[in-house]
């Protein structure tokens, strides 16, 4: 059955160009040219994946990402203009799992959406059972790869794919040091070009939630120049 690729932008060019891109490479593509309507046709039928436009009329793209967030962790990429580094950082701390910068490629667009769903589809089949899974506990946290779940002391913090997979990368080797670049081939796989500070983005997204269940939450530690690493308890 084929994917759903929900596009919602207010630039009908762009909704048209991507559209025809993306059908025929097979997948079905849902098109939406305001976040209002955009929400109510996602949260009455969910997509695989939304990309996002950040400037749209009746709901701009970051409370539509908000809504969504709050009852669905479809992956979602998010369109920016060149002028919206602002944006695109917050996009991502509010849980956005990629962004692409105007004008692009309509080929980097479709890589991008392809590494995402393969990460979104791996974590599907780990939950159906086709790939082995289990629980990784380390001290108070719990991650189950089989319901794509996460405890903190007991308590559940809602992850994204891409923050699951970070916290996960993290947490198998305690005290070991992870770069940004690492961290991006786990979190979004090899040949895919990623700029650093999305890493740093999610790095913070992640705690944040974490923080929301025990604001005294300090296990992913930050070196300066190095990268990051998961605090043994």
């Amino acid at each position: 059955m084929p994917q759903t690729i929900a596009l919602v932008d207010d630039d009908r060019n762009i909704l048209t160009s991507l559209s025809m891109t993306l059908e025929q490479e097979g997948y079905t593509v849902r098109t939406y040219t305001d976040g209002e309507s955009a929400l109510q046709g996602l949260m009455g039928k969910p997509a695989d994946l939304a990309v996002l436009d950040i400037k749209m009329p009746r709901m701009d793209g970051m409370e539509l990402l908000q809504r969504l967030r709050a009852r669905s962790a479809m992956p979602v990429i998010f369109l920016t203009s060149k002028d919206e580094e602002v944006d695109e950082l917050m996009g991502l701390r509010l849980g956005a799992d990629d962004y692409i910068t105007k004008p692009f490629s309509q080929r980097l667009v479709l890589e991008r959406i392809r590494a995402l769903l393969r990460r979104n589809e791996a974590m599907k089949a780990e939950s159906s059972g086709v790939v082995a899974g289990g629980l990784l506990v380390r001290g108070d946290l719990t991650l189950d790869e089989t319901k794509h779940t996460c405890t903190w002391k007991g308590k559940q913090v809602q992850l994204t794919v891409t923050e699951f997979l970070l916290v996960k990368t993290l947490a198998l080797r305690p005290g070991l040091v992870k770069n940004r670049d690492q961290l991006i081939d786990a979190a979004y796989g090899e040949n895919i070009y990623v700029d650093d500070r999305t890493i740093d983005s999610h790095v913070k997204r992640v705690r944040k939630k974490f923080r929301a269940v025990d604001d005294e939450f300090a296990q992913i530690e930050t070196l300066y120049g190095i990268g990051y690493r998961y605090k043994e308890q």
